[in-house]
């Protein structure tokens, strides 16, 4: 998740039911389907970019065109050529550069990709490295899950080693300890929130800090407004309120800061494919308005919530 600054009031409500602004057509390969998608980013102007995992690719919907999407990067078929990817699983947009930044999943690899028309291929910016999560402060540093290794890592544009921020002790459900990290958002302050998806729990590590705290779950997995059950897409605003895609539970919640439970302000409606209901959401993300969007990764498509 790329740092934005969306301040969402206290109070805020979303429609219950979502309109479909890309995918939705089924699984498949065709500019009008996505296949296991994943994470996605929203720009300014409304553009969704998204990892389409299944098909290797990603691809980015303009605002107002809900029919087809333009494969931006990969495309190329499964493979670690500089021209393909291997399922991707999260993406930002470097505005500094105008480029797309890709957690390149299967190929162990960071790989950034020009926004400009004509780009063929990507470059790599860090190798060896079983990314699942990305997210950029204001300062451009980028963070990057290592799901392999329960860490995560800062890194300068430019540097391959970074510095370790989170976990790194291990798997482990200690407070230490991550278990299968996936998505992440950071704030002004950067301090990193993260989805520790097999501890059923979001953790806070301050900038600096030697371990985190549970913010959100972290009661067992379960159904309960107190627990989380394989939390994936995260998203942080600037009263610290959190927003998390409870993916096994295909609901969205919100959690206030302090708060001992959530509250489900989209989906929980169980399993399925209504405008009011999701299969496995992963991604979300919100645009300078506060709409939401939300990656329902089992129906293959996105699903955008207008604030009201």
């Amino acid at each position: 998740m790329f740092f934005l600054l969306v301040t969402i009031p206290a109070d805020a409500k979303w429609s219950q039911n979502g309109v479909t602004i890309a995918g939705g057509n089924g699984v498949g390969g065709a500019t009008n389907q996505l296949n296991y998608p994943y994470g996605l980013f929203v720009d300014d102007n409304q553009t969704v970019v998204i990892t389409d995992c299944g098909n290797n690719r990603i691809v980015q919907w303009k605002n107002g065109d809900t029919t087809n999407g333009q494969v931006v990067a990969g495309g190329n078929g499964q493979g670690n050529g500089l021209d393909q990817l291997y399922n991707p699983t999260d993406i930002l947009i470097d505005k500094e550069t105008d480029s797309l930044i890709i957690c390149d999943e299967g190929n162990d690899r960071v790989v950034r990709w020009s926004r400009l028309s004509g780009t063929t291929q990507g470059e790599i910016l860090i190798d060896n490295i079983n990314c699942y999560g990305l997210a950029m402060d204001d300062q451009r540093y980028l963070y990057v899950s290592d799901w392999e290794n329960d860490e995560v890592r800062r890194y300068q544009l430019g540097e391959m080693n970074g510095t370790l921020v989170a976990g790194g002790n291990g798997q482990g459900d200690g407070l230490n300890q991550l278990n299968g990290e996936t998505y992440m958002s950071v704030d002004g302050q950067q301090n990193v929130y993260i989805s520790d998806f097999r501890n059923n729990r979001i953790m806070k590590w301050n900038n600096g800090a030697k371990e985190g705290i549970v913010v959100a779950g972290g009661q067992g997995q379960g159904i309960t407004l107190a627990q989380l059950n394989h939390p994936q897409g995260l998203f942080v605003d600037t009263l610290s309120t959190l927003y998390v895609a409870d993916t096994s539970n295909h609901r969205v919640m919100r959690w206030t800061q302090g708060a001992t439970q959530g509250t489900v302000f989209v989906g929980g409606n169980g399993l399925g494919a209504g405008a009011n209901q999701f299969s496995y959401p992963t991604g979300l993300s919100f645009d300078r308005y506060g709409n939401l969007y939300v990656v329902d990764c089992g129906n293959n498509r996105v699903q955008q919530f207008s604030i009201e």
